[in-house]
């Protein structure tokens, strides 16, 4: 019987994702990963109510559950890149770098040293073919819930080493099998926030790490019209908590960050939608999920979750930089975030956005 470890996380994907691969003849456990230590008293951290979660799915399922913390190193890893990032201007994406990092990282790792087996599973909802350096990731049947686009930074031979059970499910299927066998978690709603650290109100949060620097609100003709706390809690095409609305009466069109002016510390709006709209973008640190690279090819991208792909060119030049010029404008595309590149729902790969270009 061929072994396989789940990453539990105390949701019902991971739940479901387990007894399907139990059903199929696998001897199946479970790891639940704890990488936040901080406990805040609040009803935000939710680290305990899922690790019971768990546990009771375990049972349910009868199949062993180890624990594991990888804090430090999600705090090396991940955590201090995000604030980084952050003070830097940047809009990072913790949810990709976490998987790239922890969940097809330290998790694998800890799988293959301390088990007989070298693959695991998760409730991911996307498509595997092929093992280790012969993988491709498509997107999975359910494209409201699709979610390659995180995985689009991970090492191909990585995700070669995992199994996706809920591929061709939907997430109302998902939670009607888990309803129907038992597992309590199948109403229990999906989690947000950032990833391992759980939901929190995030403005509240990242004023632990980062210090405001209040400055200048303006529109792009520099007419100030407010104060912000500090370039880092803004990002790229957001409407809410700027608090510069209503001057001009309850009619009065939305602002919308438009950039972030490091040097004067100004924080620039407007009220145009067509302002946000780009065609281009480069990208660095390009993680491709196929074997033969095209200098330059048609293919489609999405620059963020549940985002429909749209079609583009994308071109490398000599100091792999990816260079992706859309057919139509996107909106907010944001540096820090990541572009995923595909062919139909073939993932070809992703990248780090640093420079939006026209």
């Amino acid at each position: 019987m061929e072994s396989i470890v789940v990453g539990l996380s105390g949701g019902v994907d991971s739940a479901v994702a387990a007894m399907l691969l139990k059903r199929k003849g696998y001897s199946v456990s479970g790891l639940f990963m704890k990488n936040w230590d901080e406990d805040d008293g609040t009803k935000y951290c939710t680290a305990t109510e899922d690790y019971e979660d768990a546990q009771r799915v375990a049972e349910t399922l009868d199949i062993p559950l180890d624990t594991i913390s990888f804090s430090a190193e999600y705090w090396e890893r991940v955590f201090k890149e995000l604030i980084e990032s952050y003070n830097s201007g940047l809009t990072p994406n913790p949810d990709i770098l976490c998987n790239r990092e922890i969940k097809f990282g330290l998790f694998l790792d800890y799988v293959e040293q301390s088990t007989d087996t070298h693959t695991i599973a998760t409730g991911h909802y996307a498509r595997g073919e092929g093992l280790g350096n012969r993988f491709s990731l498509f997107r999975a049947r359910d494209k409201s819930k699709d979610q390659s686009y995180f995985l689009s930074y991970v090492d191909r031979k990585r995700l070669g080493s995992c199994m996706f059970p809920l591929a061709n499910k939907t997430k109302m299927q998902v939670r009607h099998l888990a309803q129907c066998n038992g597992l309590h978690v199948y109403d229990k709603r999906d989690s947000t926030g950032i990833c391992f650290i759980g939901e929190r109100r995030f403005r509240d949060f990242l004023e632990r790490y980062i210090r405001r620097n209040p400055g200048e609100i303006v529109d792009i003709q520099g007419r100030i019209l407010g104060e912000h706390i500090g370039l880092a809690y803004y990002t790229f095409g957001q409407r809410k908590g700027l608090e510069v609305g209503g001057q001009q009466g309850a009619l009065e069109s939305p602002w919308y960050v438009l950039e972030k002016d490091e040097k004067s510390n100004r924080l620039v709006v407007t009220q145009s939608q067509d302002a946000l709209l780009n065609c281009e973008l480069k990208a660095i640190e390009v993680n491709w999920l196929v074997d033969e690279v095209k200098p330059y090819q048609r293919c489609e991208a999405a620059v963020r979750y549940r985002q429909k792909p749209s079609p583009c060119q994308v071109s490398m030049n000599t100091d792999n930089e990816l260079h992706v010029r859309f057919d139509r404008p996107q909106r907010a595309i944001t540096p820090g975030q990541f572009v995923a590149l595909y062919d139909g729902d073939w993932c070809l790969g992703g990248a780090r956005i640093v420079q939006v270009l026209g």
